[in-house]
């Protein structure tokens, strides 16, 4: 069976949220074989952009902040949601990646992109390296953002990611991707 013959036919569809951050909305499909599948809830999120932030020193840019859904403060990569005044997806994390840890780094490199949740939401979160960085302000954060940051080394971030104190798994993803690209973590397939 190729690709195109597992795809379901939209039928219907029918918002029941709609916000600044998300849209749900509810879909009536039809699977190949013409059976229904009705009350299908899919989230519509911004794109997100994600990034491991490696200053001039070779230190790690991390930040700490509550998550409330969890419940717990969490370790994580800066990044967040792309804006609607974002040019692109590399101005989206050097803004987010500026506001959160007042660092502009010097190069840049999109690492690809990956889903959330391919089941239930629709965006995709872009990830980065973001390398040669500088303290060049104080934070800007947003006004529900209360953030920590934290400066690990390279060992320090490998030692957490083996005793599992990084739990965003969009941005341990990213973090394998930048450490590839780093030569220092190798992927023999």
């Amino acid at each position: 069976m190729n690709d195109e013959q597992l795809k379901w036919k939209l039928l219907s569809s029918e918002y029941v949220f709609d916000d600044k951050w998300l849209r749900a909305r509810k879909d009536t499909c039809e699977k190949p074989d013409g059976s229904l599948v009705k009350n299908y809830y899919v989230i519509e999120y911004m794109e997100w952009v994600t990034a491991l932030c490696i200053t001039e020193d070779q230190k790690v840019v991390m930040v700490k902040q509550y998550r409330h859904a969890l419940g717990e403060v969490c370790l994580e990569l800066p990044g967040g949601c792309v804006d609607d005044t974002d040019a692109s997806f590399d101005v989206a994390i050097k803004r987010e990646a500026l506001e959160e840890t007042g660092y502009e780094f010097e190069k840049l490199t999109y690492l690809g992109n990956t889903s959330p949740n391919p089941s239930t939401n629709t965006n995709r979160m872009h990830m980065y390296l973001l390398q040669g960085g500088k303290k060049v302000q104080g934070q800007q954060l947003d006004a529900n953002e209360q953030i920590e940051i934290v400066i690990l080394t390279i060992p320090e971030l490998l030692e957490k990611l083996k005793r599992n104190e990084i739990i965003q798994s969009m941005h341990v993803t990213t973090i394998f991707y930048a450490l590839q690209q780093l030569g220092i973590l190798k992927a023999d397939v």
